[in-house]
């Protein structure tokens, strides 16, 4: 057991006008399992990045342990994969690897098989395995729960329960709630550690946030309050000065000692308030700093004619001889949030890009509305590059609504100058999304649309979802999300 020590830690990426962390302190207990969590583009990659030396920055961190980083990079995917173990980790024993893939269910002959061949899932698990291989290291374990189906999700995070020492980067809150013991949260203006799980660590920035928003209040009342009392004092202590120079009712003169030390005391207690008020407006500056706005999405989903939209009846699909999957049957019907669920490879993606209309080989009969328009959210990214402006446009939608809507998924103003290919993951996914809502569709049809995108921002597309109660077929992964949106569930 020891410890990592974060002092004054200073970055910004060179040339760039964003500062991405600024004089921050903290330390890590290398025993803990520790859930890594914040928004899209807050630096959790960068500062893993930081911690394996890739970056110059200000500040210290010090460590007894060395660093591991997950994905590895793989050189050579054509190689067999107990080679891409070795070049991992060439003082591996066998007997060692075996033990851990096991654990993950991955039988033996996939090392004698080129590491390519794997399906992702079983990459990820090989990959996991050479990870925890090495003694005396602090793993970096970064997203490894995207492309893997919900069974495989399960069965990593059994394993990671078994295991300590690493930092893990999540925003499935399954997932994470069963496999840690700390949370590691990048807010707005610093960063926390906290024991607990997710669930745990949610609970405890709900209570917070509602305690800060309740004082925010009464400090807003109270400020107003002691503005209004110090400005009628200050009136009054000015009328009664006035009449040092007047004569009482009777015709007597007046006692201007009297009035000169009442309208002193008015003052006085005038200058309190102004005291209590601007410590008042001090400790409310104090406040709200790292509560995060989610507002509301919004999404207009145009009528259809007919009640059904689409349906697939016994429905095989194929690659050239093979056999993606066979007598799929579903109806697709106006207000329906169905879940095709099933195994990476099973044809979740091929029967959505099939309902979309792309030519893929099939037997059995697939019917779809005339006229229907549909907006898709593909896995894939990897195409979006240029601006923003030059995307909305290309896209043929609305580009303030566009905008609007990826500042309400917590994009800053500074990221609509930047070109998307310098996008983190979930900003990617993000666009994609917006996108979509901003498209006049009568079906929605999306691939993953998770895949990266922060808890916050999956907790408001679910609150969408439920608001609005479009009519959508989607693959997921997020058990969370599944349960809260599908209102069917076809199994492949």
């Amino acid at each position: 057991m020891s410890l990592i020590k974060v002092t004054n830690l200073t970055f910004a990426y060179e040339g760039s006008y964003d500062t991405i962390f600024e004089n921050v302190s903290f330390q890590i207990d290398t025993s803990w399992k520790l859930g890594f969590t914040g928004r899209n583009g807050r630096g959790k990659t960068t500062f893993l990045n930081l911690l394996l030396g890739k970056y110059p920055y200000s500040g210290h961190i010090s460590a007894q342990v060395g660093f591991d980083y997950f994905p590895f990079h793989v050189a050579h995917s054509e190689w067999l994969t107990m080679d891409v173990v070795s070049d991992i980790d060439p003082d591996y024993e066998h007997w060692m690897l075996m033990r851990e893939l096991t654990q993950l269910r991955v039988s033996e002959d996939v090392l004698y098989r080129p590491f390519d061949s794997l399906s992702q899932g079983e990459q990820t698990k090989v990959l996991l395995a050479a990870l925890f291989l090495k003694d005396n290291r602090f793993l970096l374990i970064d997203e490894p729960t995207n492309h893997l189906d919900m069974e495989a999700r399960e069965l990593v995070s059994d394993y990671l329960k078994s295991k300590s020492g690493f930092i893990l980067v999540s925003h499935d809150r399954v997932f994470l709630d069963n496999c840690i013991d700390h949370v590691l949260s990048i807010n707005k203006t610093n960063i926390e550690i906290q024991r607990g799980n997710f669930s745990d660590w949610w609970v405890n920035k709900e209570r917070q946030d509602n305690f800060e928003l309740a004082e925010n209040d009464k400090l807003k009342k109270d400020i107003k309050r002691l503005s209004e009392a110090a400005q009628r004092t200050n009136q009054w202590s000015h009328e009664v000065e006035k009449t040092k120079n007047g004569t009482r009712n009777s015709g007597s003169k007046v006692d201007k000692g009297y009035i000169g030390h009442k309208a002193a005391k008015m003052m006085k207690r005038s200058k309190s308030m102004e005291h209590r008020q601007q410590a008042a407006i001090e400790e409310k500056s104090g406040l709200l700093k790292n509560i995060e706005t989610a507002e509301s999405l919004k999404l207009a989903q145009l009528a259809y004619h007919a009640r059904e939209l689409a349906a697939l009846d016994h429905v095989s699909l194929y690659y050239g001889e093979r056999q993606v999957c066979s007598d799929v049957s579903f109806t697709v019907e106006q207000g329906d949030r169905i879940a095709l669920s099933g195994k990476n490879g099973s044809g979740k993606s091929s029967i959505l890009k099939l309902l979309v209309g792309e030519d893929i080989a099939h037997t059995g009969t697939l019917r779809k509305g005339s006229r229907l328009k549909i907006s898709y959210v593909s896995q894939d990214t990897s195409q979006l590059r240029g601006s923003l402006t030059d995307f909305a446009r290309e896209a043929e939608i609305d580009e303030s609504l566009f905008k609007a809507i990826l500042r309400k998924l917590d994009f800053a103003r500074v990221q609509f100058e930047k070109d998307m290919s310098a996008f983190s993951g979930g900003q990617k996914k993000k666009v994609l999304i917006a996108r979509s809502l901003c498209e006049q569709a009568h079906l929605h049809i999306w691939d993953e649309p998770l895949n990266f995108i922060d808890v916050l921002s999956r907790m408001q597309i679910e609150e969408l979802l439920l608001e609005h109660a479009p009519t959508i077929v989607f693959v997921e992964h997020d058990r969370a999300f599944c349960d809260h949106i599908a209102t069917k569930i076809v199994e492949l």
